[in-house]
């Protein structure tokens, strides 16, 4: 079961077992069934308030870095992701940094995840 820290600087860390192969557990809904304050508003890649910055622990390869169109331009509009970035992300095959907690599911990986408490 992969581990996933939260870190932010107004609480203390908490870590957490996640689902190992989940394909419908985001951050955002493991957060909220551990009562992890993670700010969001609408739950649906649309606002952004739920950026989160996510660090790979560990030595293998990361996994979970699938971003879709949606998440793609709210990054970009908040100033997280250019298209320059965006080109070297595909082109090295390593995951972006900056999430929405809400569209990004972990996989069999121990993550920290840095956010804003609401």
């Amino acid at each position: 079961m992969p581990l996933i820290t939260f870190s932010s600087p107004d609480y203390k860390d908490k870590t957490v077992y996640a689902v190992a192969g989940s394909f419908t557990e985001t951050v955002l809904k493991i957060a909220k069934t551990n009562k992890i304050p993670i700010n969001f508003d609408c739950g649906d890649g649309e606002c952004g308030s739920c950026l989160i910055r996510v660090k790979y622990l560990g030595d293998k390869q990361p996994m979970g870095y699938h971003l879709e169109d949606k998440e793609i331009e709210v990054l970009r509009q908040l100033g997280k992701l250019s298209k320059d970035e965006l080109e070297q992300l595909i082109v090295d095959d390593r995951p972006c940094e900056w999430r929405l907690a809400c569209q990004f599911i972990p996989r069999d990986e121990d993550i920290v995840v840095e956010y804003e408490a609401m």
